[in-house]
């Protein structure tokens, strides 16, 4: 990958085997990547981004106007999201293990030893998100794994930065963002497909696209939820 200005923007180019040119808009910030063949040169890359400028200022105002959290301090009124929904976190001290309770559709229980600081609190949080993911994916799995006729030998869970999703095609693994327990199962859905339809087609190539449209129809709808405000204070990237 290297970099291009144009018109004052920063632009990502990746070269690939591919047939199209592909132009995206990504949150938070609105950052600019366009994927191309690899005999189309950068003055086609420069020509194809100056004719959507319009296109990717709306998309990078509409980004730029997204609500995001700040870094959370995990204390009572706070809010909190679990499966694209929000709760108001209620923080309960109490002698004994953490524990995380959804007391009704506005809040959310947490449990703390008495002068559990912010750390604390938050491994607290974090192992009951990845409890909900350790229980959602496996289902998930099975569902997918036939309609693809693919067989996924490991996955697992991790915080991530950049991504919401990893596929290691020769280990046939897959890394599934913590941050998605945060968002609505469909979202979980999608992502975990899309990796997995990594086994099949490894690069965001046309076949990709059509294997993602074949399997998953609606798969840009689940796209579009997941990068919906809130987003996390991360700059993710998908």
């Amino acid at each position: 990958m290297h970099q291009i200005e144009v018109n004052g923007m920063t632009v990502d180019v990746v070269r690939k085997k591919i047939k199209n040119l592909h132009l995206a808009v990504y949150p938070p910030i609105g950052r600019i990547r366009v994927a191309v063949p690899l005999l189309v040169d950068d003055e086609a890359v420069r020509l194809a981004v100056i004719s959507r400028i319009a296109w990717i200022k709306r998309q990078q105002i509409k980004f730029k106007e997204q609500e995001r959290q700040t870094a959370r301090e995990y204390v009572s009124g706070e809010s909190h999201y679990y499966q694209g929904s929000r709760y108001l976190l209620n923080v309960i001290e109490r002698e004994g293990p953490g524990q995380v309770l959804i007391r009704d559709k506005k809040h959310l229980d947490l449990y703390v030893r008495p002068q559990a600081d912010i750390f604390q609190r938050e491994r607290i949080l974090q192992a009951w998100y990845r409890a909900h993911l350790r229980s959602a994916i496996p289902a998930i799995l099975a569902t997918w794994e036939p309609k693809l006729g693919v067989e996924i030998a490991e996955w697992g869970i991790k915080h991530m930065k950049t991504r919401w999703g990893t596929c290691n095609i020769q280990a046939r693994r897959i890394w599934i963002n913590l941050e998605l327990a945060k968002k609505s199962e469909r979202c979980l859905e999608y992502i975990v497909v899309h990796e997995m339809i990594h086994l099949l087609e490894r690069q965001h190539n046309d076949h990709f696209l059509e294997l993602m449209n074949h399997f998953m129809p609606q798969w840009r709808q689940f796209r579009e939820e997941l990068n919906r405000a809130p987003l996390a204070h991360d700059e993710w990237g998908y």
